[in-house]
């Protein structure tokens, strides 16, 4: 007998316990889940065996479900009087490649309910650069910070956030004090931290100035950099509301404005067509995109962006 043939034991229990309750919010309570969790568990079975199991969006079992279901709960029944072996489980094996501030505050925080919904599958997060799309080697997903609409990509955004200028306790109070960091002088008289990543001219057009992108100052193309930059008093950084959370509750950064604009970039996930086919990749997404809370407008959630 070949036991990689088996379906993973979690997988089996999510079955059940939708085909007897037939609500997935309600399995997803009872199995400690999200109810994304309970429909990647089942996608997960059914491609592993072979047919679906279900045949209604009222969770109503096919003929070859309901004589499944039998097995499974037979075999369930026996393996609660028995020690499990987990062994010879082969694992899931899934790559990402992720930008790196965007990792440090959105996914590692995160990353435990990911490991707690599927155990099953092994993670290896990479780093990629921002905005040039580069990475270290092939990934099965990769998160792209950048405006959308990526050609060779399928795509979903995860997060999109606003700015705010910011500057660290120290630096304030020895150029400060500022109002609102809003006119010609404050802005063209302060020390200003640059990242391609979150260009000035999006605040000074806010603004109402007329002022060209700065072409002097100390620049970094990480935004965790300009951040760390920013609270070593480096000047004042425009710094984003959510990944900049870190930062702010510290106390490290200062806001200099009750005002905040939206960014021009965002982090997206990205495909290759064809990818989401496979389970582990949906259900990646899908906690990515559901835990960092992304807001979804009409445009941006591109299932097939066009060259």
């Amino acid at each position: 007998m070949s036991y990689r043939a088996i379906p993973p034991i979690q997988c089996l229990v999510t079955f059940e316990t939708l085909a007897r309750l037939r609500s997935a919010s309600r399995a997803a309570d009872e199995l400690c889940v999200t109810v994304s969790a309970v429909s990647h568990r089942v996608r997960q079975l059914e491609a592993h065996i072979g047919f679906r199991l279900f045949a209604r969006g009222d969770f109503a079992l096919t003929a070859e479900g309901a004589a499944y279901l039998a097995q499974v709960r037979a075999g369930l029944g026996t393996l609660q009087h028995l020690p499990v072996r987990r062994g010879g489980e082969q694992p899931t094996r899934l790559k990402v490649a992720v930008t790196p501030t965007f990792a440090r505050t959105y996914v590692m925080p995160r990353l435990e309910t990911f490991r707690t919904a599927y155990p099953e599958v092994e993670l290896t997060l990479q780093v990629s650069i921002p905005l040039l799309d580069v990475i270290a080697e092939d990934a099965d997903l990769e998160v792209r910070f950048g405006a959308g609409g990526y050609a060779d990509r399928e795509s979903r955004l995860a997060a999109r956030g606003e700015v705010t200028p910011a500057c660290s306790p120290n630096f304030l109070a020895e150029h400060g004090p500022f109002t609102g960091f809003r006119t010609l002088s404050e802005v063209s008289q302060t020390r200003l931290i640059r990242s391609p990543l979150e260009p000035w001219s999006n605040w000074f057009s806010a603004c109402g100035l007329q002022l060209p992108e700065p072409d002097v100052g100390a620049q970094f193309n990480d935004l965790g950099l300009v951040y760390d930059a920013a609270a070593a008093g480096f000047g004042v950084a425009l710094v984003r509301l959510d990944m900049g959370a870190g930062w702010f509750d510290s106390g490290r950064l200062i806001r200099l404005s009750s005002r905040s604009v939206p960014s021009p970039n965002g982090n997206y996930v990205c495909w290759k067509p064809g990818t989401l086919e496979r389970w582990e990749c949906a259900a990646f997404v899908d906690w990515l995109v559901q835990g960092a809370g992304a807001p979804v407008r009409p445009g941006d959630e591109e299932n097939s962006t066009p060259a």
